[in-house]
């Protein structure tokens, strides 16, 4: 998959119930950024039986393929990432055991700019997609940093409620030299 360089790509990720979406929404808007949104929650709602491996595999080719297409309609600017292929890939390991060698070279070669991960200070909201509340959520959110390392992206953690979790995220942009 061809991107252009001069798109800035913003990874917004972090365990269920912590803030994602609202926090990818409320970058994209303030910086006038492109918003994909996370669609492993619209598939799982959809299916009617529980997911398996190969819906997995599934949401993360869809996953491409959003970026590839949003890629196409930004040329230049800022795409804002509702969770990315780092989840799936630990989703696949720890519950499969098994992650398909392209996606790993897809993280590998991928140019994101800064993954925003973000804490598990919010309160959990359980519904009938979460399935990992509790110290779970401080497992995967672990994981998910050290996945991140291990694939030496930079990263900031981004904590607080409402909008100061929103500033926190613009602070942390800022820190990394990305002009908003």
């Amino acid at each position: 998959m061809l991107i252009a360089d001069n798109i800035r790509r913003i990874v917004v990720t972090g365990p269920e119930s912590t803030g994602k979406t609202e926090l990818a929404q409320d970058l994209a808007e303030k910086l006038n950024a492109v918003w994909i949104p996370e669609y492993a929650r619209q598939y799982v709602e959809n299916l009617s039986r529980p997911y398996d491996y190969n819906d997995v595999v599934a949401i993360a080719q869809y996953q491409l393929a959003q970026e590839s297409e949003y890629a196409l309609k930004v040329g230049t600017g800022i795409i804002i990432f509702d969770t990315w292929l780092i989840i799936t890939k630990v989703w696949l390991d720890l519950v499969f055991g098994n992650c398909p060698e392209w996606i790993i070279d897809h993280i590998r070669s991928s140019k994101i700019d800064l993954f925003l991960i973000c804490d598990t200070d919010l309160p959990w909201i359980d519904d009938p997609v979460r399935e990992n509340g509790g110290e779970k959520r401080k497992e995967l959110f672990q994981l998910y940093c050290n996945e991140i390392r291990t694939f030496g992206f930079k990263f900031e953690i981004i904590s607080g409620f409402g909008e100061i979790r929103t500033e926190n995220a613009l602070k942390a942009l800022l820190k990394h030299g990305l002009k908003l």
